[in-house]
């Protein structure tokens, strides 16, 4: 019996995007001929996935004027019966698939209406507008999932059934990069993917290593992501020149060259200040570092404290205070037993609650219900 056609849409996501490739098409093609349209698409990391390779434009503009339309033109033949879709300007084109017959899923990753306004580019009093616009046809007509619980809050008039699927971690994706904890003594290293701003608590970081930098001259601190910072703001950065020698910036990377540098990490971090969406929003990194067996340093939100503390895996700080964190990273740094057994809880804790498993088999519910048209 063939096998039901799906779409999945972005025009800005990374080929290697996790969440999109490795968790939900992955999990959906056991049932469904998945097709992907990503930006650079690479059709050799997922073979049982159909990749549709689109051209990359930083600016929202220019996808709208011309990535969507190419999607268009090239997907169209394929007449899938379920089009998911992640980013918000392809909305307005989603309608086609739509008037053919599709069912039609965005899927909110970030809560624009209280983050735009962080956004260096792809901002702005038309965009804004223009994106309000387009999140209020789906809410109308269109089926949602949502990555955070919290973005409910914002989301409360929706005409069609939504979900809630968490971005939790994929532990055999993982699995190659879990080896027991252990630390450089003499030289602790810490690690971090995601995103790199001072939204993100990086100059609170910078001041925090210049203070442990007293006790630990040759630490290393290995980021990985991309950067919304110049060059010419980390030469005003206070502290900066001290530490810049210990920093090492890797830019974007596939998370399965990045996490081999977490082998051996003292402790991985997720310090985030409380603007936009962050407050109410998991950081997926929190969980990776847990399913990694790392003790774990954040923020000290209520969200994240339910769950650093609760399972006693590592510490929640005040994103504006670097001697907080400066003393949570010399304690991991003085007492790797301790940290070790912080790391042990963390990986108990994600293996029993906070894996992709659980979040698997409700997009595959989620999927049956809609097609099915109950």
């Amino acid at each position: 019996m063939r096998k039901v056609r799906v779409l999945h849409v972005s025009t800005a996501h990374q080929p290697q995007d996790p969440r999109i490739v490795f968790k939900q098409c992955q999990t959906l093609s056991e049932q469904y001929e998945v097709f992907c349209a990503l930006p650079n698409a690479d059709p050799t990391i997922a073979p049982a996935i159909h990749f549709i390779r689109l051209p990359y434009f930083r600016r929202v503009i220019w996808r709208i004027l011309l990535t969507c339309p190419f999607i268009l033109l090239r997907c169209l033949w394929l007449r899938p019966k379920l089009v998911h879709v992640y980013v918000p300007e392809f909305l307005p084109f989603a309608y086609v698939f739509q008037l053919l017959g599709a069912k039609v899923i965005y899927e909110v990753q970030e809560n624009l209406h209280k983050k735009m306004h962080l956004k260096t580019i792809n901002n702005g009093f038309l965009l804004t507008t223009v994106f309000a616009w387009f999140d209020h046809l789906a809410r109308k007509h269109f089926y949602l999932i949502f990555t955070e619980h919290g973005y409910l809050n914002t989301y409360t008039t929706l005409a069609k059934p939504h979900e809630v699927i968490y971005n939790y971690p994929l532990l055999p994706f993982l699995e190659p990069f879990q080896q027991p904890y252990s630390p450089n003594l003499a030289q602790p290293s810490f690690f971090y993917i995601g995103w790199l701003s001072f939204e993100r608590a990086f100059d609170t970081l910078v001041e925090a290593l210049a203070q442990l930098k007293t006790t630990y001259p040759n630490f290393n601190l290995h980021l990985f992501g991309q950067r919304r910072f110049t060059e010419r703001d980390l030469a005003t950065l206070p502290f900066f020149s001290d530490v810049q020698d210990n920093i090492h910036f890797y830019g974007y990377t596939d998370q399965r060259i990045a996490f081999k540098q977490a082998v051996g990490a003292t402790v991985g971090l997720a310090l985030l200040k409380p603007v936009g969406d962050y407050p109410e929003s998991y950081p997926t990194k929190l969980f990776e570092y847990m399913a990694l067996g790392l003790p774990v340093i954040t923020s000290d939100f209520t969200l994240y404290q339910d769950i650093v503390e609760r399972h006693q895996c590592g510490f929640c700080v005040s994103p504006y205070k670097p001697a907080q964190l400066a003393e949570a990273l010399i304690y991991l740094a003085d007492h790797p037993d301790a940290a070790r057994l912080m790391g042990q809880r963390g990986f108990r804790a994600v293996e029993q609650f906070y894996n992709w498993t659980s979040e698997a088999r409700k997009l595959l519910i989620f999927y049956e219900r809609i097609l099915s048209g109950v």
